[in-house]
């Protein structure tokens, strides 16, 4: 089942290091088939509050996301982002083809 890295970035300093951290990222996702559905757009809010900017991420599965996340390569360049930004982040498990909200109602 596919799974999802989130992170909700509340405000970013734009800087030189952040910089850094996007130059570096795209390596540390290839060997974990990772790939970007979201990147730092501002999101159309349509109700309640979201401000700054979401990122989603896509892996095959939730073992690969955390692999990813945890790898050396990812976690040498995570404090460039978390000096730079307030925010969270999470991994997130997908649902499967055809999935239903109804089906957890009973």
């Amino acid at each position: 089942m596919p799974a999802y890295a989130l992170a909700h970035l509340r405000t970013l300093d734009f800087n030189d290091e952040v910089r850094e951290y996007l130059r570096r990222i795209d390596g540390t996702m290839e060997p974990y088939g990772g790939r970007f559905l979201v990147h730092g757009g501002q999101p159309q809010v349509v109700d309640g509050e979201l401000p700054g900017f979401v990122v989603v991420i896509e892996f095959a599965d939730t073992e690969r996301a955390r692999a990813w996340y945890d790898s050396p390569e990812y976690q040498a360049i995570l404090p460039l982002r978390l000096r730079n930004s307030e925010g969270g982040a999470a991994i997130l498990t997908g649902v499967p083809e055809g999935y239903r909200a109804a089906s957890i109602a009973g």
